[in-house]
C-alpha cells in the first residue's frame, strides 16, 4: 500500500495486487483496517478511527482506490460516484490485439456467485446488467498490447469479462482465459488515473498511479509515452 494523496477528508491509495479493500471470507486484513491503524498512529488519535470505503477494485487488480477520512467525505464522494462525476481510467495488458484501435463495448453481464465469475451476453437478458466501456490501444509489443480503458458503468469484473469476451483476456487472468498466471499472482490490470472535483474543497483532483515495476509494464508504458510525443 502506498498513499498518493491525503487531506482532511480523503485518502487515495495505490493498492498492490493481492491487497483487499474490504474484509472478505479469507480473513486477511483489508486496506481499510490498515489505513485506520495508519491514521491512528500518524495523528496519535485515541479510540476508534473513521475510515470509509467509497469504492473497490478486485483483489488481483492494482492501482488507485479512494477512501474517506470523514463521514462528510464519504457521503459526498458516494454522491459523486452515483452521479458519474468520478472519472476513472484503467490500463490493461492483454494477450491479443483487439479487433479495432478504439471502440465502445456494450454487453449485458450476469455475476455468478459460484465460481466468482461474470458471464457476458451480446444482447439484453433477464437478470443481466448493461455494461459499457471504451478502450483504445495505446502501445503494442510482440505478444502483448496495452489498452487504456474508461468505464462508463461499474459492474463486477466488468473490464476483465468484456475484454475476454472480444478475445483479449488480460495477462495473468486465468479466470477469464489468460494462457498463464503472472509471477507472484495478480493480473495486469491497473486503476491508473482518477479525476473528480473534491466534494468539500471543490478543488480538481487528478491523480495518476505509477505503473507497476515489472519490465513488461515499464516497456509498454514507455512505448505509450513515446507515441504521445
Amino acid at each position: 500500500m502506498e498513499i498518493v494523496y491525503e487531506d482532511n477528508h480523503l485518502i487515495i491509495v495505490n493498492k498492490a495486487c493481492g491487497e483487499i479493500v474490504q474484509g472478505d471470507r479469507t480473513g486477511d486484513e483489508p486496506l481499510v483496517e490498515t489505513l485506520k491503524q495508519w491514521i491512528k498512529e500518524k495523528y496519535q488519535k485515541p479510540g476508534n478511527v473513521f475510515c470509509g470505503v467509497i469504492h473497490r477494485i478486485d483483489r488481483p487488480t492494482s492501482g488507485l482506490v479512494v477512501f474517506a477520512r470523514t463521514s462528510k467525505g464519504l457521503s459526498r464522494m458516494n454522491e459523486l460516484f452515483r452521479k458519474g462525476e468520478v472519472h476513472k481510467t484503467y490500463w490493461a495488458i492483454v494477450q491479443n490485439r483487439p479487433p479495432k484501435q478504439t471502440d465502445t463495448l456494450t454487453h449485458w453481464l450476469v455475476a455468478h456467485e459460484k465460481g466468482n465469475r461474470t458471464e457476458v451476453f451480446d444482447a439484453p437478458k433477464e437478470g443481466a446488467q448493461k455494461a459499457v466501456l471504451k478502450y483504445r490501444v495505446i502501445a503494442e509489443g510482440e505478444r502483448y498490447h496495452l489498452l487504456e480503458v474508461e468505464l462508463l458503468t461499474g459492474r463486477k469484473h466488468q473490464i476483465r469479462a468484456q475484454l475476454s469476451h472480444i478475445g483479449c483476456p488480460i495477462k495473468g487472468d486465468l479466470k477469464y482465459g489468460a494462457r498463464r498466471s503472472n509471477p507472484g499472482g495478480g493480473i495486469s490490470l491497473q486503476s491508473h488515473r482518477i479525476c473528480f472535483q473534491h466534494p468539500v474543497s471543490k478543488l480538481e483532483i487528478d491523480i495518476t498511479a505509477p505503473v507497476p515495476p515489472q519490465p513488461l509494464w515499464q516497456a509498454l508504458a514507455a512505448a505509450a509515452s513515446e507515441q504521445k510525443k
